[in-house]
């Protein structure tokens, strides 16, 4: 096989070279014994693109599904402050995101799409180190025994990504999941069963729902920062005031989320009769979890 064709559309690098970032740049490895082909950039550029579009556009998508959510689920039970009169706006939104079309496009996909797309840009800046340190052909244990820190460093706004997954894989186990497989779908459940499940197992709703609401507004709210290039560069009089601006704004949407979904969600007492009967069914089915 003739390689000629090949060989213009790649430039013949050297893994180390002074002062040269190749982070930009893709390995091809055509042999075990040849220098590492390296992909020009704007052969490399469309598939990281593609990545950071990923990321970038379905956190926008989801925050129409999370408004709608966050509306339901505390702005209008804060203004009732009655579970039975909430639960009357609960059922009218619901139909636009749990729907067969809207709730895979509102919700599945982007959430799919926004953890496999931040796990691709890992990936990728890491190859890009190996590349950058000479490192693509070296056995895992010589890394290690050169200490070579080929991952690149994990920022706050991402360690808290990783933190929120399970929280909301477990809360639509909780909500969607269990009731779907049990019970043929989720239209029964609602404020009340969410409330139920507060006064049933105080501690582990308290404290998952919390978690919840305050690492996801967080999450949220840099990461809008960080699409809007507000974020704080240095420790300048600027910075800090992004700083202040942007963890206040955290606080004040996860105080306004906590107040109606835990202050009134939460403290919204037991369902009695067969309600409650459906909703112990339900808990009980929920894995790790005996009420």
């Amino acid at each position: 096989m003739r390689l000629w064709p090949l060989y213009r559309m790649l430039i013949r690098l050297p893994c180390q070279i002074h002062g040269q970032d190749l982070s930009r740049y893709r390995i091809l490895k055509l042999h075990r014994h040849q220098e590492p082909l390296l992909l020009h950039p704007r052969w490399d550029w469309v598939g990281r693109d593609i990545v950071r579009c990923g990321i970038r556009y379905s956190s926008y998508v989801f925050t129409i599904y999370t408004s709608l959510h966050v509306t339901n689920t505390s702005i209008i039970p804060l203004i009732t402050r009655s579970i039975p009169a909430s639960e009357s706006y609960l059922l009218l939104t619901r139909p636009f995101y749990q729907s067969v079309l809207l709730e895979p496009l509102l919700v599945t996909l982007p959430i799919t799409t926004h953890i496999l797309a931040g796990l691709a840009l890992r990936i990728h800046r890491r190859n890009a180190n190996l590349a950058r340190y000479g490192a693509s052909y070296l056995p895992i244990h010589k890394r290690f025994e050169k200490r070579l820190k080929v991952w690149p460093t994990i920022s706050w706004s991402s360690i808290s990504g990783y933190i929120l997954s399970p929280l909301v894989l477990g809360h639509a186990l909780a909500n969607r999941t269990i009731p779907w497989i049990y019970d043929g779908g989720s239209s029964g459940v609602g404020l009340g069963f969410v409330a139920h499940g507060f006064a049933k197992h105080p501690f582990l709703a308290w404290t998952g729902y919390a978690s919840l609401i305050g690492i996801g507004v967080g999450h949220f709210v840099w990461g809008m920062a960080r699409w809007q290039g507000f974020l704080p560069v240095g420790s300048d009089r600027k910075a800090k005031r992004r700083w202040w601006t942007i963890n206040g704004i955290t606080v004040a949407l996860a105080a306004l989320w906590m107040a109606g979904g835990l202050g009134v969600v939460g403290l919204g007492g037991r369902s009695d009769g067969w309600v409650g009967k459906g909703y112990d069914e339900l808990y009980s089915r929920i894995p790790l979890l005996s009420l």
